[in-house]
């Protein structure tokens, strides 16, 4: 009886894996008891573990032997987070069947336990099993391997950022396919390489699924983004940052809001110049970036639209503290915010989501000719139905299409008669500009997500240079125009405007503009449509810019 229980003792004990020899009484045979690995369990364990094994070793073949100079940033995901995950659990489900293994074989004996499972090729049954089995074997390590990178190189695509996974997404998705960086994938800018920025905009993301499957996520999406990777690691990995520009050449196009649609442009060098003294002239509006100063500031919106404290720290190492007049920060409040080092991303916020203005969306369309300058007031039209409050897409399609067509049914119905074919071109054209830039089930348009490239629709510049921002030895942050750029020549249906000094003449003559910046009156609005398109005037009166009496009737005349 003793000899049995000592027998059982040490069958439960095999833990390792290995075969025992028991011996049930004095002379008698010794019996060989396999190891508890041999189930079912342990060998899918080990297959498991196996094919995390082998797609670890492509993955680090690709990188190893990747000659692009950059890594796809889902590698080093799935190498160093994935699939070892995979493996890990692979080899967790080994010892799993092992005990699995030994609490079944308490009930046998040890001469019932089978050392190995029956394999005998000679019968024709078995050998089919075998082979089966090895073509399986190979079917699975096979598909693991290239399974694992189809995985990878699909969860890199636009398409699964922008459809698969973020379907709420198709406001940004439709507006990068429209911008510069349509060829830039998703994935090089939200995510970049390596498991760490994985986990920040990946894993710490959890609530926005959440969000999705309980449509609790915000209309429109919230922009900036403010665990976006720094600059340093997105933008200059195409971008040279150091590179010292000097100017640049603009023409900007821009037609009236009259019948004939005047052309009116304007040539002006932007003077971009440089931060980095080894690459040329620290001037210009590159001056910003962070090689050769440090720039930093505290926004009071989260938008950063209103910045009310700048620290600027030269190339000498000075530091100076500039604060916004009527809303100066203590040392205490500026401590309890985010102070945030100005880099790219501050002025280029929409380098790829842009969401275009009516009025700058109609001016392209007029110069790539996919409207028709003929066709009188155009461009009034086209922007006035851009600018109308729609509930869905489809209104907006079906608005857009009424009222253009309408407007030359009843104002021109014999150019309506004649170049019927041009004002249903003019249509579409209009609505794809609106299905581009205006998503009103999202909330959506170019008033939700400002662009502080330029200062013309938004802010831009003027956040900071708007002359309000002082320091505390008198310094003023400047706002006089030739900062950033100079005006060559403008004209307007062909004959030139005198343009004094390089700087913008406005082309009505609205006297002394000097204290103003663009946005005072070119900002949106569905208010008031003026006859010229400046934008929300409600909050002047019409003598606040037309005080002299020769002024009101000045612009009458430019508008006619």
């Amino acid at each position: 009886m003793g000899e049995t229980d000592d027998s059982k003792n040490v069958l439960d004990g095999n833990e390792s894996g290995e075969a025992v020899k028991i011996n049930e009484a004095p002379g008698a045979e010794s019996v060989s008891v396999p190891g508890l690995f041999r189930n079912y369990v342990s060998f899918a364990g080990a297959a498991i573990a196996a094919a995390g094994f082998v797609s670890i070793a492509l993955m680090l073949l690709l990188e190893f032997t990747s000659n692009e100079g950059r890594h796809n940033p889902y590698v080093g995901i799935f190498t160093y987070v994935l699939f070892p995950s995979v493996m890990i659990f692979g080899l967790l489900v080994i010892p799993t069947g092992m005990l699995w293994e030994r609490r079944r074989r308490r009930r046998l004996k040890p001469e019932e336990i089978g050392r190995f499972p029956i394999l005998d090729l000679n019968d024709p049954r078995r050998r089919r099993s075998f082979v089966i089995l090895l073509l399986l074997t190979f079917v699975f390590l096979f598909m693991s391997a290239f399974g694992s990178y189809r995985a990878f190189e699909h969860t890199e695509s636009v398409a699964f950022c922008g459809q698969t996974c973020h379907t709420v997404m198709k406001p940004e998705l439709t507006a990068y396919l429209a911008g510069s960086h349509a060829r830039v994938r998703c994935v090089e800018c939200h995510v970049g390489s390596g498991p760490g920025w994985y986990v920040r905009s990946k894993l710490t993301g959890a609530y926005q699924l959440y969000s999705v499957a309980f449509n609790k996520y915000p209309r429109p999406i919230k922009s900036p983004v403010h665990n976006m990777r720094p600059a340093d690691e997105t933008c200059s990995q195409c971008h040279w940052p150091a590179k010292f520009f000097g100017q640049q050449l603009k023409v900007f196009n821009r037609y009236a809001y009259d019948e004939g649609n005047t052309l009116r442009q304007t040539r002006m060098l932007i003077n971009t110049g440089g931060g980095d003294p080894a690459t040329g002239q620290v001037s210009g509006i590159h001056w910003h970036m962070n090689i050769a100063n440090e720039i930093t500031y505290v926004s009071m919106d989260e938008q950063r639209q209103v910045i009310a404290w700048v620290r600027m720290k030269s190339r000498d190492g000075t530091v100076r503290e500039f604060h916004l007049d009527g809303a100066r920060l203590t040392p205490e409040q500026i401590a309890s915010k985010e102070a945030r080092r100005m880099d790219c991303v501050d002025c280029h916020n929409r380098p790829t989501h842009v969401f275009v203005p009516p009025d700058r969306a109609v001016n392209d369309s007029l110069t790539a000719g996919k409207l028709d300058q003929s066709l009188p007031f155009i461009k009034r039209q086209a922007v006035e139905v851009l600018s109308a409050n729609y509930s869905t897409n489809d209104e907006a399609v079906a608005a857009i299409a009424s009222g253009l067509e309408g407007f030359y049914r009843q104002s021109y119905p014999e150019i309506y008669a004649r170049k019927g074919d041009l004002i249903r071109g003019a249509v579409g054209e209009v609505q794809r500009i609106y299905q581009t830039y205006f998503f009103p089930e999202m909330k959506t348009d170019w008033k939700s997500h400002p662009d502080n490239l330029s200062h013309f629709y938004y802010q831009g510049c003027f956040r900071c240079h708007d002359g309000q921002h002082k320091s505390d030895d008198g310094q003023v942050i400047r706002n006089e125009c030739n900062i950033c750029h100079t005006v060559l020549d403008q004209t307007e249906g062909g004959r030139k405007i005198a343009v004094e000094d390089g700087k913008f003449r406005h082309p009505v003559n609205l006297g002394d503009l000097s204290g103003m910046s663009c946005t005072a009156c070119h900002k949106h609005t569905r208010a008031f449509q003026h006859p010229v398109n400046l934008g929300d005037l409600s909050q002047f009166k019409c003598i606040d810019c037309h005080a002299g009496k020769n002024w009101a009737l000045e612009a009458a005349d430019a508008v006619r």
